[in-house]
């Protein structure tokens, strides 16, 4: 069996963090490699697409909220792999709470002619890319204000 795990801290609070990338089909909002989802079985099936119209289907098989990470499996996909398991967790960074590190780690076995290094580097560079785009994605969207209010009007 094969694993990799890549982090990056991005800049923005975990709770924030969470909030765009902890809903299982949320890719599409900030991982350009996949287009579409389409969650089925009660949102614990995701049917992924991306660019190439390669079909993508994972299974959600642990979520936790409260400590910001799921796990899921691959049912069917174009990778050289059986037995794949993943984690997407979003993690405090130690004063800085306008600051998050997002791990995301697999392990799996190779198939066919695939070695472990290659799907290694596969998956490496997946989880690279991904959390490289959520660092742009994060950087792109701007966070609510604290500072602003709703302007009163006196109805008097």
């Amino acid at each position: 069996m094969a694993s990799t795990s890549v982090s990056r801290i991005v800049p923005a609070s975990p709770a924030r963090v969470w909030q765009l990338i902890g809903g299982f089909g949320s890719l599409p909002g900030w991982l350009p490699y996949i287009s579409h989802s389409d969650l089925v079985e009660g949102g614990r099936v995701r049917r992924l697409r991306n660019p190439d119209e390669d079909v993508i289907v994972e299974r959600l098989v642990e979520f936790n909220d409260a400590e910001r990470h799921y796990s899921y499996t691959i049912v069917e996909a174009p990778f050289p792999v059986v037995g794949y398991l993943s984690t997407l967790r979003v993690h405090e960074v130690s004063g800085a709470p306008d600051s998050a590190e997002v791990q995301w780690s697999g392990r799996f076995t190779p198939e066919g002619e695939a070695t472990d290094d290659e799907v290694i580097a596969l998956f490496t560079e997946i989880y690279r890319d991904g959390l490289e785009a959520l660092h742009k994605t994060i950087g792109q969207v701007t966070p609510p204000r604290s500072d602003v209010h709703a302007p009163t009007v006196d109805m008097g």
